[in-house]
C-alpha cells in the first residue's frame, strides 16, 4: 500500500447510522467528522464528503417513526431534510473558518459526458477555493430510472469520476465482519463467501447496509482506489484511516483496474435494456470478441444505438455491459440471424 502522505484526494462517505442517534443528528460525531475534514483540508488534502442523512433528518423534523414508501412523500421529506442538513454543515465548517457547498447529483449527471465533465470541473474548482465539496443524491428530483437508490454507490461513483486515492465508507459498525464477530482487515477480493457475510439493514431511515458497501467497495477496487469500510462513531477514524487503513476497519485493495471508459460502462450509468445471449456467444464475449446477431436469443428494454445495454447468459445472470449499435426495434428483427455488422463491437463491451 502506498503511504498515507500520498492521499492527496479523499472521498468520505458518512451513513445515516453512523450520524444519528435516538433519530436525530448526534452533535458530538457530527462536530468530530467536520473537525476531521477541516484538518485534512488545512494539510493540503482536497476531501470531499458523500453525506447520507437528508431522508433521516426529514423523519425527524416531521416527527416521523417509518420510511415513507412513496416516491413523492420521500422526495418531500429529503427536500426538508436536506436544508436541514447542509445548514448543519455550513454552520459547523464555518466554526472552523471553512466554507462547504452542496452539489447534487443523479445517475443521469454520470450517463451525460458533458454534465459528468461540469460535476467534475466544478469540485476542481471549490478544491482551489479551499472549500468542501458536500455530496448527496439528488433526492427531490430523482425518479425510479435516474436514482443511484444508495449514497454507498454515489461515493464511489464520485471516487472514480475525480479519481480519488482513498475512499473512505464510515459506517455505525468496525468493519466487515467474519463468521465470529471479527472484524477483517484486508480484502483483495469481492469473492462469493466474502458477500455472505454482509447482510441488508433493517434500520427505518436507511437503505442498503453492507451489501451496497460490498457493491461500492467493489466499483472503488475496479477503478485502482483502495477503499475502507470504518466505524464512524470512533472518536478521529478519518484522520487514523488516512494515517493507517490497514489497521482501522476494513481495507479492500485494488487489484483488478478497468480504463474509464470499461468502468464507465460497467458502472458510470444505467444499462436502458437487456440482451440475452446463447453459450457460444458468451464465451466469444469472454474471448473478448464482438457480439453477433447469430449469437442473440432476446433482447428487451428501451435502447437506441449508442445506449449502454446488460448482456446476460442462458441463466438470466448479467456478465457484461456494452454500447449497442443498433436500437431495439432494429435488433429485435436480426437477432439468431446473420447479419453483416456487429452488434456491439468489441472495444464497447466490458466484462464484469
Amino acid at each position: 500500500m502506498q503511504s498515507h502522505k500520498n492521499y492527496k484526494r479523499i472521498v468520505v462517505k458518512v451513513s445515516s447510522g453512523s450520524l444519528f442517534w435516538n433519530n436525530n443528528i448526534d452533535p458530538y460525531v457530527f462536530g468530530n467528522l467536520v473537525g476531521q475534514v477541516a484538518s485534512l483540508s488545512e494539510r493540503g488534502h482536497e476531501v470531499i464528503i458523500v453525506s447520507s442523512g437528508a431522508i433521516a433528518l426529514g423523519m425527524h423534523i416531521l416527527g416521523m417513526k417509518d420510511r415513507p414508501k412513496k416516491l413523492s412523500e420521500l422526495q418531500a421529506v429529503a427536500a426538508i431534510g436536506q436544508h436541514s442538513l447542509m445548514g448543519k454543515y455550513q454552520f459547523s465548517f464555518e466554526k472552523r473558518k471553512k466554507n462547504c457547498a452542496q452539489i447534487l447529483l443523479t445517475y443521469d449527471d454520470f450517463s451525460n459526458r458533458k454534465r459528468y465533465c461540469n460535476a467534475r470541473e466544478t469540485i476542481s474548482t471549490l478544491w482551489g477555493l479551499k472549500s468542501i465539496p458536500v455530496v448527496n443524491e439528488n433526492d427531490t428530483i430523482s425518479t425510479e430510472e435516474i436514482k443511484f437508490g444508495d449514497n454507498d454507490k454515489l461515493s464511489s461513483l464520485v471516487a472514480s469520476m475525480v479519481k480519488a486515492d482513498l475512499l473512505i465508507m464510515l459506517s455505525d459498525v468496525d468493519g466487515l465482519l467474519d463468521g465470529q464477530g471479527k472484524v477483517i482487515k484486508v480484502v483483495d477480493q469481492i469473492s462469493p463467501a466474502i458477500k455472505a457475510l454482509a447482510s441488508p439493514t433493517k434500520k427505518q431511515t436507511s437503505v442498503g447496509g453492507m451489501v451496497t458497501k460490498l457493491e461500492a467497495a467493489k466499483i472503488a477496487m475496479d477503478a485502482g482506489i483502495p477503499c475502507v469500510i470504518a466505524n464512524g462513531c470512533k472518536q478521529d477514524i478519518v484522520l487514523s484511516v488516512v494515517k493507517d487503513p490497514e489497521n482501522n476497519g476494513t481495507l479492500f485493495v485494488p487489484k483488478k483496474i478497468l480504463d474509464a471508459k470499461g468502468h464507465w460502462m460497467a458502472f458510470g450509468t444505467k444499462p436502458k435494456g437487456r440482451i440475452l445471449v446463447d453459450e457460444g456467444a458468451r464465451k466469444a464475449l469472454l474471448d473478448k470478441k464482438s457480439l453477433l446477431s447469430v449469437g442473440i436469443v432476446s433482447c428487451s428494454g428501451h435502447f437506441s444505438g449508442g445506449d449502454i445495454v446488460s448482456i446476460c447468459d442462458n441463466r438470466e445472470v448479467e456478465f457484461a455491459r456494452g454500447k449497442a449499435g443498433l436500437a431495439l426495434r432494429e435488433l429485435e428483427k436480426v437477432q439468431g440471424k446473420r447479419f453483416s455488422k456487429e452488434i456491439i463491437h468489441r472495444d464497447n463491451i466490458v466484462i464484469l
